[in-house]
């Protein structure tokens, strides 16, 4: 089965609720970006990287604005269920930008970075990485695959929403409309694709927004299975 998460943010008790027990082998987990778990390095980090690759499912991250992308992209890239990753180690693995994935009959496209709003202070604390925000040429190759399969993918994996559904959840809270050139871009390739659903992390709630969009934050929800049944890759 695949589930789905939001940000993690690095939290150690995130590991031990109930939705992360109830994961069992050949299962997989995708994060909509903030790990969080690959950030300063420390002797507790290296011991939940461990923990995670060693388990008998796969956990499965995109990136957000609080992942240190400097170690992330040093790790192997490799192929796996029909796109690039990030072998971390073991069964944790990063989910490149702009690449589809075949998981349990369905397509997933998967794009993660963000624009941190408090990029400023932590520029000084040396914990700010540039590469957060997508580049043109990833969002023209997220662009392209999208292209290749007729725009036509089942599910969206994205740490930041499109525009209209992030200016909805802000305004609804009387909050500042910071829309970036991400959420345009997804706006756009949303509205030239067809899709099942769109899932993404970044605005720290557990909410359907449309019919279509939900944010998902500490829930874990359920993919049922497609009907696109692929010869699948080696999960470890």
């Amino acid at each position: 089965m695949v589930y789905v998460t939001g940000d993690m943010h690095g939290e150690l008790e995130r590991l031990y609720d109930k939705n992360f027990r109830k994961l069992k082998s050949g299962d997989v987990l995708l994060v909509c970006g903030d790990f969080g778990y690959i950030f300063s390095g420390d002797k507790t980090e290296r011991e939940v990287i461990d923990y995670l690759a060693s388990r008998r499912f796969v956990t499965a991250f995109i990136d957000g604005t609080h992942d240190n992308l400097d170690r992330i992209n040093r790790s192997r890239v490799t192929y796996w269920h029909g796109g690039m990753v990030h072998r971390i180690k073991g069964n944790l693995i990063h989910l490149m930008r702009g690449q589809i994935f075949n998981l349990e009959g369905n397509t997933f496209f998967t794009f993660g970075g963000g624009e941190s709003t408090d990029r400023e202070m932590r520029r000084e604390q040396g914990m700010w990485w540039s590469d957060e925000e997508p580049t043109a040429l990833e969002m023209a190759q997220g662009a392209r695959a999208l292209d290749e399969v007729g725009c036509k993918v089942d599910y969206f994996i994205t740490h930041e929403p499109p525009a209209l559904v992030k200016s909805a959840i802000l305004l609804r809270h009387g909050n500042t409309d910071r829309i970036n050139k991400l959420n345009g871009y997804f706006q756009e390739i949303g509205s030239a694709c067809q899709f099942k659903h769109w899932y993404f992390g970044s605005l720290h709630e557990d909410r359907v927004i449309t019919p279509h969009h939900t944010c998902v934050f500490r829930g874990m929800l359920a993919i049922p299975p497609g009907s696109k049944k692929v010869e699948n890759d080696a999960t470890t």
